[in-house]
């Protein structure tokens, strides 16, 4: 089985996204869980095939209409409890394949 695929999205793909990319490796470890992650900006982020996709709730709204996979808005991109609270659960399902 492929290994999940999670995209992180900031506006241009290199700065906040690289930071939220970490944090959510993180917590991936953390919890026993395997994923590939990778950041794209603003522009590629609707082309690029994902099972999961983090960015800001600004652009989240954005997105949401524009891609399949579920968009998680995080507000604060270093903070742990945060992704966890949000994400936790579907990084589960995604990374479990259901």
């Amino acid at each position: 089985m492929a290994k999940a695929r999670i995209l992180v999205v900031c506006g241009f793909g290199v700065g906040s996204s690289m930071i939220l990319k970490m944090k959510i490796e993180e917590v991936l470890k953390r919890h026993g869980l395997e994923a590939d992650v990778a950041t794209a900006d603003m522009g590629t982020a609707a082309s690029e095939p994902c099972d999961l996709l983090f960015t800001s709730k600004e652009l989240g709204n954005e997105l949401a209409g524009r891609i399949k996979a579920p968009v998680i808005a995080i507000a604060n991109f270093i903070d742990r409890k945060e992704i966890e609270e949000k994400g936790l659960t579907l990084l589960e399902k995604v990374c479990r394949g259901e």
